[in-house]
């Protein structure tokens, strides 16, 4: 039977070579750049090493799972979690029960764990062993361009038809709208965005902590991908912000908003920081915009913004375990703050 414990510095060159045998060498390369980022410099590290959780039997690594550490803000209540990650065993062990093993250690040793964009070999298990089961964050979707509708399994010509028919309502969708606040593009987070978390950290039931070392983390320094940071501003203070990026995918552009916060009470806030990114998206030439977005409150205010929900494949669960919480918790996310940038989902 494999002893499961934490990963060492030695471990490094099997993990590498795990990696490559279960994922292929293009991901291993792909994992390679990010992991020193991903794993060494996260500031919710809680002993500066990776917390990952390694299979052994004798010498010979034969499995892992890796996680993103966070802090979570839990009805008031900070708590230590982690966003499970990168879980893989080695072929010819595959199938005898060595995942469950995995995933029951690492939460037998957090405060939360975390899981999101789930593959569906680890919905199944997260199922098996009764998780709570919170659903998939909601999509959103605005259509700027004839091209939004566009879907690659289509034919040539059935796209064109929908092109043609949907082209009077995302011309309305997608007219230009006013800003009104100011907002402005940096390059870093401040100190402010530590206080305007704190600030706003009790309104939300669950959410990370999403303070100025953590953003800076995520989304200035990762060695992988490049974002654009809008920030809103009213009386000469940060009172929200957005990231985001265009992205190439298959029949067109898309501009991703990847992450973003206001007070939830504020829809003029976030309907202005919308607005901003709607600009953006069409100077970079993009055919639609996507988002993640699971409390309710920002979702009325990106259907009022022109975005249409659509189906969404980023499956969630979340266990507590640091407090104690009712199954309810689980089935009324409305206050639950959770995006696309949430765990490891855009890379």
């Amino acid at each position: 039977m494999a002893e499961v414990d934490k990963y060492r510095p030695e471990d490094k060159r099997a993990v590498e070579a795990l990696y490559r045998r279960v994922f292929g060498i293009d991901a291993a390369d792909a994992s390679r750049l990010r992991w020193e980022w991903q794993y060494h410099r996260n500031p919710n590290n809680p002993g500066h090493e990776p917390e990952i959780w390694i299979a052994r039997e004798g010498p010979a690594i034969v499995g892992q799972y890796a996680t993103m550490p966070v802090k979570l803000t839990v009805r008031g209540t900070e708590v230590q979690g982690s966003w499970g990650m990168d879980v893989m065993v080695a072929p010819e062990r595959q199938r005898q029960g060595l995942g469950e093993v995995l995933f029951r250690t690492w939460d037998r040793n957090v405060g939360a764990s975390l899981g999101l964009g789930l593959s569906e070999a680890s919905y199944r298990l997260f199922q098996k062993l009764r998780w709570p089961d919170v659903g998939p964050v909601p999509c959103f979707v605005k259509p700027l361009t004839r091209r939004a509708l566009r879907r690659p399994s289509w034919p040539v010509p059935l796209n064109r038809l929908v092109s043609a028919l949907t082209l009077p309502i995302v011309l309305i969708v997608a007219r230009t709208r006013p800003l009104r606040a100011e907002v402005r593009t940096i390059q870093r987070f401040d100190d402010s965005f530590t206080r305007l978390w704190e600030e706003l950290a009790p309104k939300f039931d669950f959410a990370v902590r999403r303070d100025a070392a953590y953003l800076n983390w995520k989304y200035v320094s990762a060695p992988h991908v490049r974002y654009s940071i809008a920030a809103l501003r009213r009386d000469d203070r940060n009172v929200g912000y957005a990231v985001y990026r265009h992205v190439y995918e298959p029949r067109g552009r898309v501009t991703l908003v990847v992450d973003f916060l206001t007070d939830p009470d504020d829809e003029s806030g976030l309907s202005t920081l919308l607005n901003w990114i709607d600009r953006e998206a069409r100077h970079a030439d993009s055919d639609k915009i996507r988002t993640f977005a699971m409390h309710s409150g920002f979702r009325r205010v990106l259907r009022r913004s022109g975005y249409f929900q659509v189906k969404s494949t980023m499956e969630m669960v979340a266990k507590v375990n640091a407090v104690e919480v009712d199954p309810a918790f689980y089935q009324s996310p409305e206050r639950w703050h959770v995006t696309l940038g949430d765990s490891d989902q855009d890379r």
